[in-house]
């Protein structure tokens, strides 16, 4: 206050915020809701660049992961390549080999790229040890962070595959690589003796180079290192860049749609601080004329009306502040787990400089009307404000008169025509309100779409599968519609290891699985069965390709079970394979070419005939039909049921028949949306009611100022015969012509909002949308969202509307 003055300027000050309790607080709200949107945008911004930088520059991460054939490249050889032009570090050579441990229940980890180091440390990939200590000598193992659990802890053995005689791996540590150059840990000589099991080891080496900022400088690099060594010596390669988008993802996808809403707010904050200014000045003549004609300056006039505005917006900023923090917490908690001990929270440099923009905006859009305050002469402040000047909108009221509508209606139409600039700030208030909606709506249905089209087996009525859940004490409770095979590891978002049983209730011995042809028999052979497909989700390698990557084969008719296409068609038999985005990107290649897969010892080459619609994430999953591996054999069948048919009483009657033979039969339930979908549809919700809440009260502030300076016309048609129902409807008669203008401006506008955030919303996680993302709205929804614009002015009138209503006669004829 004492930046406007303590004595009689801070009296004018906070006399005007209490005869306008109602705009002060319209003011704080909006830029709450302002502040708030700003500070999650600026938040995911810094989550969607800094932590990976602050740990990739911390651990000196590689930004060339290289894989070379020890049989044609020496370690001597290798040593040599740290030292061409442009290497600024190297470390290695190490040795690595890929495994799928088992863990002591039976169960299979996903396939891990173990490599032998005899320390963390490094001039490349300083690795950071999260719990535990490092490999010290065979038999131990040091796992990535992600895989830590309840049942996967620090002395927990893991054996190195599923064969009788394989060595048991005994859990030392966990720790994270910013430059994911493996997923576990052991000692070089640990990393020896298995190549004498017959798995195959290649010698890993980390590059760090003066330039490796972008993909075409990694490429050059590549060229580099492969011209170093022999003829065919590089296996493969894995560049920083993939590393550090896969890790970025999460919250880029969600910086754009918060930056959408962030810029509605600003932009209503200065509409509405406007609005509530000029209207303060418009209705406050006399009063300037007044505090002028007893020495005020018009400096200190415009002070006092500015104050007016950032007193309540700097409240309103503080409470966005706070606001926006809790906001941002779920969406950087879970990007957060990734970068291990990088602690992920608002920079506090984001909670200074976005209030103190605000701050900055909100003054502007306060000390263009009150500069006017300041140029009022004195004489004529004074006598305007004791009497107002007449005939302005009367050719309004003559046009509505003609139209065959009651005198009370007509009335109301021809009102908004006497304040043209207090009808322009209702209207943008309006269509700000509408827009939001109509991009709220079109965005929450564009999630659920993604979240649904990325679960194509909750799509079947009944899943059978040729294995049983093992029960354990204390049961674990699955989620619903899932198995434990498929939950992710603790701690992670990527598929990991399953459930586990505890120590002390663990047993050596694998579970039952039934024989697939036995369990196919049984579906084929109830009457119920619409149709069916087989599936199974197993890993394959794919050549240039560093490591293994997820492939999910199919048997039977599984266009029910398929992926929204982004070009190309689903898999139609023998020799087709569909890939996402990011794999034609990583692979070079394109719709029609041929990759080579690997399933086990069987090697087939696969036409690419179509593009999926992916958002896994880094995790790459190829479709393919299961005829090309003859040793793949289907673990899961997914079924339709014929109309009429119980899904619940068709899964008993199959479960009787299977169960005896290792497996079981369940019915899907939907498990709704989860993790950043619920978030962000959530936070959608949130922002879009604070929006609209915004809007509303800028409709009110309007109404109670052209209701205030009529009161007497008001009084007068009262006199005359005017019942109060009467007038409740000339009030809101004057606000539903905006907001029928304002659900035509906004409903197109909100449309076009949502089709170009939606798209950068893709980009940001490495995909193209598919029409069934991006089409979500319908005619009759459209329809619906023009009239809301109706809704938000008519709500935000009913309170002046109301005590419109209510004011006696005699009192409004007696208000000058």
């Amino acid at each position: 206050m004492s930046l406007f003055g303590t004595g009689a300027l801070g009296r004018v000050v906070r006399s005007g915020m209490s005869r306008r309790r109602m705009q002060t607080v319209v003011i704080a709200v909006a830029t709450m809701m302002a502040v708030a949107s700003a500070v999650v945008a600026g938040s995911l911004m810094v989550a969607a660049a800094a932590p990976f930088d602050h740990a990739f520059g911390k651990q000196q991460g590689a930004h060339i992961t290289a894989q070379f054939d020890p049989a044609k490249a020496s370690a001597g050889e290798l040593a040599k390549t740290g030292k061409l032009p442009g290497v600024a570090a190297s470390a290695g050579p190490y040795p690595s080999t890929s495994v799928r441990p088992v863990d002591r229940a039976g169960f299979q980890l996903p396939t891990l790229t173990l490599v032998g180091r005899s320390g963390p440390e490094g001039a490349v990939d300083r690795v950071d040890l999260q719990s535990g200590r490092w490999a010290q000598k065979p038999g131990e193992i040091v796992l990535d962070a992600s895989f830590e659990g309840p049942a996967i802890g620090i002395g927990a053995t893991l054996k190195t595959s599923d064969t009788t005689n394989a060595p048991t791996l005994s859990i030392v540590g966990f720790a994270v690589s910013a430059s994911k150059t493996a997923d576990s840990w052991a000692t070089p000589a640990q990393v020896d003796a298995l190549a004498s099991e017959g798995n195959p080891v290649s010698s890993q080496m980390l590059y760090r180079f003066d330039s490796a900022s972008t993909k075409e400088q990694i490429l050059a690099d590549r060229k580099k290192l492969a011209a170093s060594v022999g003829s065919r010596a590089l296996l493969g390669t894995q560049s920083w860049l993939d590393t550090k988008r896969a890790a970025d993802q999460g919250a880029a996808a969600t910086v754009p749609f918060v930056m959408a809403f962030g810029m509605l707010g600003i932009a209503m904050s200065v509409i509405i601080v406007s609005s509530v200014i000029s209207g303060a000045v418009g209705t406050s003549l006399r009063r300037i004329g007044i505090l002028k004609a007893i020495g005020f300056t018009p400096r200190e006039v415009v002070r006092a009306y500015v104050a007016q505005a950032l007193i309540p917006a700097g409240a309103g900023m503080a409470l966005g502040v706070v606001l926006g923090n809790l906001l941002a917490v779920p969406l950087l908690s879970d990007t957060e787990a990734v970068y291990g001990t990088v602690s992920l929270s608002v920079a506090w440099w984001v909670d200074v400089t976005v209030p103190a923009a605000a701050l900055v905006v909100v003054g502007l859009a306060a000390l263009i009307p009150a500069l006017r305050a300041g140029r009022l002469c004195t004489v004529e402040a004074i006598a305007v404000g004791r009497s107002p000047r007449t005939g302005r909108g009367q050719w309004a009221h003559r046009v509505m008169g003609v139209l065959p509508l009651p005198r009370p209606v007509t009335y109301g139409l021809a009102t908004p025509f006497t304040h043209p600039v207090r009808t322009l700030a209702m209207l943008l208030a309006v269509t700000f309100g509408t827009v939001a909606a109509t991009f709220a709506v079109g965005l929450t249905s564009s999630l659920n779409a993604i979240g649904t089209s990325q679960d194509p087996e909750n799509r079947a009525a009944v899943t059978v599968t040729t294995t049983k859940a093992i029960e354990v004490a204390p049961p674990p409770t699955p989620p619903a519609g899932g198995n434990a095979e498929d939950s992710p590891p603790p701690g992670g978002s990527e598929p990991g290891p399953p459930p586990v049983e505890d120590s002390a209730t663990s047993t050596s011995q694998k579970p039952k699985v039934a024989d697939p042809a036995k369990v196919r028999a049984a579906v084929t052979s109830q009457p119920g069965t619409e149709s069916y497909y087989g599936k199974a989700q197993t890993e394959v390698t794919v050549a240039g390709i560093s490591g293994s990557i997820q492939a999910d084969l199919y048997e039977g008719n599984a266009r029910s079970g398929s992926y929204e296409m982004l070009s190309g068609h689903w898999i139609t038999g023998k020799g087709q394979v569909v890939v996402p985005s990011r794999f034609l990107e990583r692979t070079s290649t394109k719709m029609g070419d041929t990759v080579r897969a690997t399933y086990e010892k069987e090697t087939a080459n696969l036409r690419i005939v179509g593009e999926s619609f992916d958002t896994s994430g880094s995790q790459l999953v190829i479709h393919a039909d299961m005829a090309n591996f003859t040793s793949a054999k289907p673990s899961t069948f997914l079924i339709e049921t014929k109309p009429g048919v119980s899904a619940d009483e068709y899964a008993q009657e199959v479960a009787a028949v299977v169960q005896p033979l290792g497996g079981d039969a369940t019915t899907n339930v939907s498990s709704g949306q989860e993790g950043v979908i619920l978030i962000m549809s959530a936070m959608a919700v949130l922002l879009t009611l604070m929006l609209i809440t915004v809007a509303g009260l800028g409709v009110l502030n309007s109404v109670v100022l052209d209701t205030r300076e009529r009161i007497h016309d008001l009084g007068v048609c009262k006199a005359i015969g005017m019942t109060p129902r009467q007038t409740m409807c000339l009030v809101l008669a004057s606000v539903a012509m905006i907001g029928a203008i304002g659900g035509l401006i906004g409903v197109p506008a909100g449309y076009a909002l949502h089709h170009v955030v939606m798209p950068v919303m893709g980009r940001a996680v490495g995909t193209s949308l598919p029409p069934l993302v991006l089409d979500v709205y319908g005619p009759f929804q459209l329809l619906l969202l023009g009239l809301g614009g109706v809704v938000i002015a008519v709500l935000g009138a009913l309170i002046p509307a109301g005590w419109a209503a209510r004011a006696r006669t005699a009192t409004a004829l007696r208000t000058e």
